[in-house]
């Protein structure tokens, strides 16, 4: 290792993680909670197919049903977030989705569940998780060092690529001997554990009290329109920062794109290459290799490349093997799967860590919820349409069709990376430091530049 990648400040990031009480709770309750979440998002489209015989369409449905509230509520939630306690409402998200899903198999159990009703908890669990994603950054970088951010995201990260390993295959076994509603109480099941880590957690002390109407030292402002003029705030720094406005667009698109390609991956494996539910589920593991492997890479490819091109070649260096994925079949061609899923997987997973990260260092404290909010707004607002592109795709095309369709757009992305302003930056300088942030918004940046550790 050069001198100057040991003398780099993020070399030793990640140093105060391992005496943080409070991330270190979130960090086990997260890990629980993602293997629970990766189990049902294999099992929602198993128990579609195969127990309700849903088509690609249907299935597409049930997928969009989850991300639609980011587009009802998605930016009131970033509002509300900044007035209230992140660990609290993330605590209350974690109940909702837990009873949400313990509906689903009670009705398998009673033989009276139907695809409508699949829906429906897919749309309550994709309410409450509006408010826990839009919370948890927040959270993370209250109870984390600015420095540590990148260390922190890269564990939660790799948690979460775990995950994806162990659930889809966990899934598949489960669908095979148990029937694909009982995948369901294992996450219930993680929701709840994640929840005791959360009341273990303590109260980040930068908290800040509830929004009371008025300023400091200053006279009471009406509550009229507070909302909509707060969310503004969020959608005007978001446009107004060339890099924070790119990076959501190339993250809308990417999310377009994989939502597409999970609305018609489980029919193609089913009845194109027709493999059973067990080797499904170890198939969609080799998603969760990808992602672990990005996770584990994310900081050292930081500190030795530099955020720049760390961000640029973290699609443009991994997209491209998402066109193997139209060729797999039974046998050693299986491989082709592999390798188009876990490679561009891993780079995403790359991106999602750096760009979050600076997200996190770079956004205003009082405005951290909203921003949250208004990237996932646009990002995940993208997945219902994506959901819907794909079945209407895999119906019109056939699932083989529908994937060459998928991974070829998913090319755009990269290309959008390689042609922007980051092409210019010199390798080791930040994608964005913390006053460029604040002269985005043309207001002076005081002491969110550090948070609580």
């Amino acid at each position: 290792m050069t001198k100057a990648l040991r003398e780099s400040p993020g070399a030793a990031a990640g140093s105060g993680l391992r005496t943080n009480r409070a991330f270190r709770l979130l960090w086990c309750g997260e890990s629980a909670g993602k293997v629970g979440t990766a189990v049902t998002g294999v099992t929602l489209p198993l128990l579609a197919t195969v127990t309700l015989h849903a088509d690609s369409f249907r299935i597409g449905l049930i997928i969009a049903a989850q991300w639609v509230p980011w587009l009802l509520v998605g930016l009131p939630a970033g509002a509300w977030v900044d007035r209230h306690s992140p660990r609290r409402l993330m605590i209350s998200c974690n109940v909702v989705s837990a009873v949400s899903l313990l509906s689903v198999p009670l009705a398998a159990a009673a033989h009276v569940l139907t695809v409508a009703q699949v829906m429906a908890a897919a749309a309550v669990l994709g309410l409450a998780n509006v408010f826990f994603s839009t919370a948890y950054p927040v959270y993370v970088a209250l109870i984390v060092a600015p420095d540590d951010l990148v260390a922190a995201n890269s564990r939660l990260q790799g948690s979460d690529s775990s995950a994806q390993i162990a659930g889809p295959s966990l899934a598949g076994v489960l669908a095979q001997v148990c029937g694909a509603a009982v995948g369901l109480l294992v996450n219930a099941g993680t929701f709840a554990a994640s929840t005791l880590c959360l009341l273990l957690a303590r109260e980040p002390v930068g908290e800040p009290a509830p929004v009371t109407g008025r300023e400091p030292d200053g006279p009471p402002e009406p509550r009229a329109g507070s909302i909509r003029r707060e969310i503004g705030e969020g959608l005007r720094f978001v446009r107004r920062h060339r890099l924070l406005r790119l990076f959501t667009v190339v993250a809308a698109l990417a999310n377009l794109t994989l939502t597409a390609w999970e609305a018609v991956v489980v029919v193609f494996l089913v009845r194109t290459v027709q493999l059973p539910p067990v080797a499904v589920g170890l198939l969609m593991a080799a998603t969760g290799a990808g992602g672990l492997a990005g996770a584990f890479a994310a900081a050292p490819l930081t500190r030795r490349l530099g955020e720049p091109r760390t961000i640029r070649l973290s699609l443009g260096a991994t997209a491209p093997f998402g066109l193997l994925l139209p060729l797999t079949g039974t046998g050693a061609a299986t491989v082709f799967f592999v390798l188009g899923s876990a490679v561009p997987i891993a780079g995403l997973i790359v991106f999602n860590v750096v760009v979050g990260s600076f997200r996190q260092r770079a956004t205003p404290r009082p405005l951290l919820g909203r921003i949250s909010a208004t990237t996932r707004f646009l990002m995940f607002g993208a997945i219902p349409l994506g959901a819907l592109t794909g079945g209407v795709l895999g119906s019109l095309l056939g699932p083989r069709g529908a994937l060459w369709c998928v991974v070829t757009a998913a090319l755009l992305p990269a290309l959008l990376l390689g042609c922007s302003p980051l092409r210019h930056r010199p390798e080791h300088e930040p994608a964005v430091t913390s006053q460029q942030s604040s002269a985005a918004e043309g207001t002076p940046c005081p002491s969110w530049s550090t948070a609580p550790p």
